[in-house]
């Protein structure tokens, strides 16, 4: 039987059809992939570190003697001027008890004193008559030397004795002096708590501000006893801030001094501007979260922003700093995420008429986010970010959408 034509035109479209069939089962679909533009700008390398603000200067105002603080005069926050405010006022310490023996033997002290000073005044009166005499002869034999009927020798050892008859009132002076005084400090002994209290302004020890500033905490509010050296108040300025951090030791080497800052998390809309001052030049051993020690180097930076721009920040404020130890404005760069490791070099997935092209690049400085790249790409090319194991050279994509 002959075929007529439309079992050809049947045979055609069925033909189509399977060929169809078997070019969707073996045909992959694009894979969805994010897609970055590569672009110039400009970029930092920063070593980020957690820091703290504190004053530069802190005065700290101690009790000169052991006694009775009164109560605090001023509180946290309040200014003070130097010279004219008065942060703290002690009481010197009252006498203490004394028990039977003690009295007993102070008593007899006392007794040893009086007499003492008894003793001292009769010699002292003796002294006073053997000068008189002395004077006496010395006169007497004056006159008989210039009438010619004494000799010059006669003269002189009057004058020698007169001497050492004015030596000896001069040592009895003394004496009494002496005695008098050791009486007063042995009666003193004798002395009860509160019999010396007499007008208590007059008996106190007023310490004014060393400096114009503010009040940044006081130890002795209420009145109680303090030794000689303990802190009561401690002042500062609080607008002369500077900002310590501790960083690890490695990331620290290659700082120097004048490298800028830039401070972010402070509690304002901007960023302040620092720079570093310098670094301690000995490390510390500090334990992380995760338990592991590390040698961090505190570094201490000078805030360059004006006051205005930090109103608000004070002493001992939480901020977060970004170090600078490379700047940039017009690098052309790729995100981190895009980049993967390649024949021991890097590499990105590089899309180009809907396809992923293996590009391997050359790297310069990176950042935390991003990378500079000196050669491999173009301003303009689009790269994948976090290609999967599905991606390789040649691989259908599609960009994905978002909504």
């Amino acid at each position: 039987m002959a075929l007529q034509p439309r079992h050809y035109i049947i045979g055609l479209v069925g033909a189509g059809v399977l060929g169809g069939l078997a070019w969707l089962s073996f045909r992959t679909d694009p894979v969805p992939v994010d897609l970055a533009d590569i672009a110039r700008g400009p970029m930092l390398v920063t070593v980020n570190a957690d820091g703290e603000t504190r004053i530069k200067d802190v005065f700290e105002v101690a009790a000169p003697i052991s006694g009775t603080a009164r109560r605090a005069p001023v509180e946290v926050g309040d200014p003070v001027i130097a010279g004219e405010t008065v942060v703290a006022v002690v009481e010197p310490a009252a006498p203490g008890f004394l028990d039977s023996r003690s009295r007993e033997q102070a008593e007899a002290a006392v007794n040893e004193a009086r007499a003492a000073l008894t003793l001292a005044e009769a010699q002292f009166r003796q002294s006073e008559e053997e000068l008189h005499y002395a004077q006496t002869q010395h006169d007497r034999a004056r006159t008989l030397t210039e009438r010619g009927v004494s000799s010059q020798t006669s003269l002189e050892d009057a004058s020698q004795i007169l001497s050492i008859r004015l030596a000896a009132r001069e040592a009895a002076r003394s004496n009494v002096a002496m005695a008098t005084s050791a009486l007063a400090r042995a009666r003193a002994a004798l002395i009860e708590p509160g019999a010396s209290a007499g007008s208590r302004d007059s008996c106190c020890v007023t310490l004014k501000a060393p400096i114009t500033g503010t009040v940044l905490s006081v130890d002795i509010v209420s009145e109680g006893p303090v030794a000689a050296g303990t802190r009561l108040v401690t002042l500062g300025q609080t607008g002369d801030l500077e900002i310590v951090a501790d960083l690890l030791s490695a990331d620290s080497v290659g700082l120097k001094p004048g490298a800028r800052a830039i401070v972010e998390r402070w509690g304002g809309p901007d960023p302040l501007e620092a720079a570093l001052r310098r670094l301690e030049p000995s490390a510390h051993t500090k334990v992380s979260a995760l338990g592991i020690e590390e040698q961090r180097v505190d570094a201490v930076f000078d805030i360059l922003s004006p006051p205005e721009a930090r109103a608000g920040l004070g002493d001992r404020y939480a901020v977060y700093l970004r170090i600078v130890t490379w700047e940039g404005q017009d690098v052309m760069q790729v995100p981190l995420s895009a980049l993967f490791r390649h024949d021991g070099g890097w590499a990105v997935f590089r899309a180009e008429g809907g396809r992923a092209r293996l590009t391997p690049v050359t790297l310069g400085h990176r950042n935390g986010t991003a990378a500079e790249v000196t050669e491999g790409l173009t301003p303009g090319d689009r790269v994948i970010l976090h290609p999967s194991d599905g991606i390789a050279d040649g691989t259908a994509i599609v960009e994905r959408t978002t909504g």
